[in-house]
């Protein structure tokens, strides 16, 4: 982060189609698929894919039965891959199944509680937003989500399922001002090209701002701010076609846009057991309350754990010098009231539900419909503060 006062901060989105995401949304509908038969099930399944190809694998111990094949054919579809002219289409592309069980070695610490590996998860919340989440992801995020929402209601029927946004904040006295950059590259049909067939119409390039930046971002775009669309001039080649994809790839798009640090480890695919993911949930469940019990005007949380061992190995807060407490008095707090075992994280946060799915796309945080983002601990916060 920037010493100074005054600076800019990008972040970056991606849309469901986008290569990377693909396989995140398949590893978690097959995460979903399996917790709707067996709650207990051990999942860490990724996806890797390529042009007209899948590829699945990992380790799952699970009583569960599912077709594999027909469960990624459908996430396919329902991402919008359902025409060769699109590059990739769920009804030709190969699917090959490398699916293991879980290493025994791993199951046995897991077996009695403790984690599924080692590793650092964080946290992050600050008052920039609504959400308490970062503005330049916040909206980065939200430029994505109406660039799929007008292709899936056929309001711009030339769009195709690849997609990439970026949003530029000035900040001026640590604080978000004005909105300086934005850049949306949007896969398309050829029907706007111009007559040079090298770049997209002046037309279509409106009617994207109109139905999906104009819609967003409103008055926080001024005439000083850059708008780049498609500004390579074509993007007709996109998805599996023009690139590979992997699960766990677009972890800080996943996260906090890099305005806060990551962890080692990426979500999607991965059961609760696996502390990469609920331990950051639950971070950001710490961190989210502490905000909003208006203790920080920002807040990082740190859990740290170590393989088959119950209990967090060591727990952070740090307030960025916004805070009305010390880092320390938060920290014995934290333990008191939340549960940090991976089973207490997994019980509290109701992580054995199907819900993985609707997490892979368009960040992990800051959306209300996810138990870890609920405010349900403020008044406890205060409480054990007065004690």
């Amino acid at each position: 982060m920037s010493s100074q006062s005054g600076y800019f901060f990008t972040s970056e989105s991606v849309t469901e189609g986008h290569p990377d995401k693909v396989c995140d949304i398949v590893s978690d509908t097959i995460l979903d698929a399996i917790l709707e038969q067996d709650p207990k099930a051990r999942v860490a399944c990724e996806t890797f894919i390529s042009k007209g190809l899948i590829i699945v694998g990992g380790e799952i111990t699970t009583t569960a039965k599912i077709n594999t094949r027909q469960t990624v054919k459908n996430a396919i579809k329902k991402i919008g891959y359902d025409k060769p002219s699109l590059g990739f289409d769920y009804n030709t592309c190969a699917i090959m199944d490398t699916i293991n069980t879980q290493s025994p070695d791993i199951a046995m610490g897991v077996d009695d509680g403790g984690a599924g590996d080692q590793g650092l998860m964080m946290g992050f919340a600050c008052k920039e937003t609504p959400e308490l989440m970062p503005i330049p992801i916040t909206l980065a995020h939200k430029l994505s989500m109406q660039l799929t929402q007008v292709r899936k209601k056929n309001i711009l029927p030339y769009l195709g399922p690849d997609g990439k946004t970026q949003v530029t904040v000035e900040y001026v006295n640590w604080k978000p001002k004005r909105i300086s950059a934005v850049v949306l590259s949007t896969q398309h049909t050829e029907m706007i090209l111009d007559k040079t067939g090298n770049h997209i119409t002046e037309k279509s390039k409106k009617e994207i701002f109109d139905m999906v930046i104009e819609p967003i971002l409103g008055k926080l775009v001024d005439k000083g701010t850059k708008i780049h669309i498609n500004p390579t001039g074509k993007f007709i080649i996109g998805g599996p076609a023009a690139d590979t994809g992997l699960t766990g790839r677009k972890i800080i798009v996943d996260t906090y846009g890099a305005m806060a640090a990551h962890g080692g480890g990426a979500f999607s695919g991965k059961d609760s057991t696996k502390v990469d993911r609920s331990a950051c949930y639950m971070a950001r469940h710490i961190a989210k309350n502490i905000v909003a019990a208006g203790f920080a005007q920002k807040c990082t949380v740190q859990l740290a754990y170590a393989i088959g061992v119950k209990e967090p190995v060591s727990v952070m807060v740090d307030t960025h010098a916004s805070g009305k407490e010390p880092g320390f008095n938060l920290e014995s707090i934290v333990k008191k009231v939340f549960p940090l075992t991976p089973k207490g994280i997994t019980d509290y946060l109701q992580l054995r539900r199907p819900i993985f799915a609707k997490t892979a796309s368009y960040g992990h945080f800051g959306r209300k419909e996810f138990t870890w983002e609920n405010l349900n601990k403020v008044e406890e916060l205060h409480k054990c503060l007065r004690q």
